[in-house]
């Protein structure tokens, strides 16, 4: 496909110009019919289009016609390609246009956009002609349709009446009741008919003729080439296992003729990879809102509104863009295909071998750009409405069967399965897989979008014959450094994640188990030394075990984890569990050993402010209740002056604890700044 239109670009924009000055008399200019144009290549691609090539011979000044469903159209008008070789041009390319409906019927003078009723359509005519039929019949103008309410079974009901002004006066007549109303007014009436054959072309699922112009002289070839929307060509797949040969891979391709054309002898290519492909509505014409403008003179004064500024004086923007490097893609070729074997004697056993069937591929395989696509050298026929089968890949590949355990799938049996290499030289697109072992079906995979020499690995059914138990080996985490910096302890704390799959094997062939075990951010592989395999977020390990035997593998991971804790207001008890770690280096030890002694000096400060403050607030409870009994006690009793001279006592030992309160604040407050200068301070390890 790309190579047929990019062979002749040249000469394709050469002729745009021409065709475009010649433009303006193309509508008067004559032409003569061409050949009818047929439809000789199809490229259908994995993202719901199809390239669609017609040609044929033109002579002299002509047109051809293509016919297309209306949704097509906007797929026309964007991809369209037309090429006149041997001296021709293009000219126009002419469809009939769509404005938009509601557009179109405002239009008339009768609107009937919004489904009016007949009684909305009355009002819109009045003072229009009008005769109604019998019973009522009578001949006049519309006045207008009113509600009335009128009593129905002993309820309230709307009711539409119209009212028509006769010779003989106005007469009013229930909607409900006339047999019919003929419009007087003719161009009225051809309004109307006008609009509602306008809405029912709207309907209207017939074609659209796209006429395509040629000029030139004698006798020419051309090609016209466009995408529209298809259904995407499908790929399924049957593999052959077997313990003493290669994998065989059988690759078949389903297209679907969706169109409603047969095709004949076309040259099919499919293409694989997913570009960019999108609907743009270019049929429907756009208008634009306009501005209403008003005279100076009527205009009111309206407040400006003003942009910020993008740029100061003197500011300078730097827009210099850097150059983008290009490479320029060589297209690599691949050719694959298996002949067909000569006639043989029918095989005594039943054995399923693909290879031998006479399923040859019928496709030929090139890289274009960043597609991959087959392209099928022998014209296909195919009639509308009807889909096909057609094998595209046919040959060995590389490929091991083994046994694939995963405890999130299954916790106790491991999955039948093939890790296949892409040893076929084409891009596979993803699709199902038929997988045969033992000349047997055996199950279903999904194969994804494998390059070439990609490996992948597929699984297919439940191993009955192997065995998983996955023992979980718990470790406490373990503190493994300690450092001081700036009155924070930093320590580093070691996290284990340690299992064994003990695996057995009850079948009497060897098996080959691929244990599958997710790990997180940061995790280490401690053993075995390295997997067989590493996915994302996923380690693989493969572990052979003898046919009737059990074997074991063990998995180890570790991470390691920073935490801190600040040492000026950690408890004691947390310091000295960190004090005591075997971990801790002499110089974290000593560091400690001081912050033990200075944080209980400032704890043993504390304490003693407070028992201070208790007794302050002891003895000056005991003066609140003197001082409620005095107030029920004669002055000159002997019980008052016992009290009296209790408070004078209490007094003076008040005055001696406050002065202690106050030193031990400020032994505190030296000893905490101390503490705080001595933290900031180290830096040990």
């Amino acid at each position: 496909m790309h190579a047929s239109i990019d062979g002749t670009r040249s000469n394709h924009v050469r002729r745009v110009a021409p065709a475009l000055m010649a433009s303006a008399i193309l509508i008067t200019s004559r032409v003569a019919p061409a050949e009818e144009l047929k439809l000789s290549r199809i490229a259908m691609f994995s993202s719901g289009v199809a390239y669609f090539q017609v040609s044929g011979a033109v002579e002299g000044n002509a047109t051809s016609e293509l016919r297309f469903r209306t949704p097509q159209i906007n797929d026309i008008i964007k991809s369209l390609v037309l090429q006149d070789f041997d001296g021709g041009t293009i000219r126009a390319v002419q469809y009939p246009s769509r404005d938009p409906i509601e557009k179109t019927l405002r239009s008339f003078g009768v609107d009937i956009t919004g489904k009016p009723t007949l009684g909305e359509l009355l009002n819109q005519l009045r003072g229009v002609p009008v005769e109604t039929a019998a019973p009522t019949a009578a001949r006049g103008l519309i006045l207008g349709v009113e509600k009335q309410k009128m009593a129905v079974d002993q309820r309230l009901i709307d009711i539409e009446v119209l009212t028509i002004v006769t010779d003989g006066g106005l007469r009013s007549f229930k909607l409900s009741e006339l047999g019919g109303i003929r419009i007087l007014d003719a161009k009225i009436d051809g309004e109307l008919r006008k609009a509602l054959e306008t809405l029912a072309t709207s309907h209207d699922a017939d074609k659209k003729t796209v006429t395509l112009e040629f000029a030139g002289q004698g006798k020419r070839r051309v090609q016209v080439g466009y995408l529209l929307e298809a259904p995407i060509w499908k790929t399924s797949y049957r593999l052959v296992l077997s313990d003493d040969k290669k994998p065989y891979l059988q690759g078949w391709a389903t297209i679907e003729n969706t169109t409603e054309e047969d095709w004949k002898d076309v040259r099919l290519s499919l293409v694989s990879g997913r570009p960019i492909s999108f609907i743009m509505d270019l049929y429907t014409p756009i208008y634009v809102p306009r501005p209403k403008e008003e005279l100076e003179l009527y205009a009111s004064l309206r407040p400006p509104t003003y942009e910020g500024a993008m740029e100061q004086a003197g500011e300078a923007v730097n827009r210099q863009a850097g150059d983008s490097a290009k490479k320029a893609r060589a297209a690599r070729a691949f050719s694959f295909s298996v002949a067909a074997a000569p006639a043989a004697e029918e095989p005594t056993s039943h054995e399923l071998d693909l290879k031998e069937d006479g399923v040859v591929s019928v496709a030929t395989a090139q890289s274009t750009g960043e597609l991959f696509t087959y392209d099928i050298p022998t014209p296909v026929s195919l009639a509308r409405q009807q889909s096909a089968l057609l094998p595209i890949v046919t040959g060995e590949i590389d490929g091991a069967k083994l046994s694939i355990y995963n405890p999130a799938t299954h916790s106790k049996y491991p999955l039948n399965g093939v890790q296949i290499t892409n040893t076929t030289g084409l891009n596979l697109m993803q699709g199902p897989v038929t997988v045969f072992d033992g000349n047997l079906y055996a199950g279903d995979a999904k194969l994804p979008d494998l390059r070439p020499d990609e490996k992948r690995l597929m699984s297919y059914a439940l191993d009955l014959a192997v065995e998983v138990e996955q023992v979980m080996q718990s470790q406490p985490e373990e503190v493994v450094k300690l450092r001081i910096a700036k009155g924070t302890l930093w320590y580093q704390r070691k996290l284990v994640d340690g299992r064994t799959y003990n695996v057995k094997n009850k079948d009497r062939k060897a098996r080959a188990v691929l244990i599958e075990q997710p790990y997180g951010p940061d995790w280490t592989l401690i053993e075995p030394s390295e997997p067989f395999e590493r996915a994302t977020n996923l380690y693989r390990f493969k572990l052979d075990v003898p046919p009737g035997t059990t074997g074991s593998l063990k998995v180890v991971l570790e991470r390691y984890v920073d935490s801190t804790i600040v040492l000026a207001s950690a408890g004691l008890d947390q310091i000295q569990w960190f004090l005591r770690h075997r971990t801790a280096s002499p110089a974290v030890r000593k560091a400690m050993d001081e912050v033990i002694v200075r944080r209980t000096t400032l704890d043993q400060i504390i304490a003693r402010r407070n028992e201070t403050e208790r007794q302050v607030s002891t003895i000056e409870q005991d003066q609140s209740r003197i001082r409620e009994n005095l107030k029920s006690l004669p002055a000159t009793s002997d019980i008052a002056r016992r009290y009296l001279a209790k408070l004078d006592q209490q007094e003076t030992q008040l005055e001696g604890l406050r002065k202690q309160v106050d030193d031990y604040r400020r032994q505190e407050q030296t000893a905490r700044e101390e503490l705080e200068k001595y933290l900031l301070g180290l830096e040990v390890e």
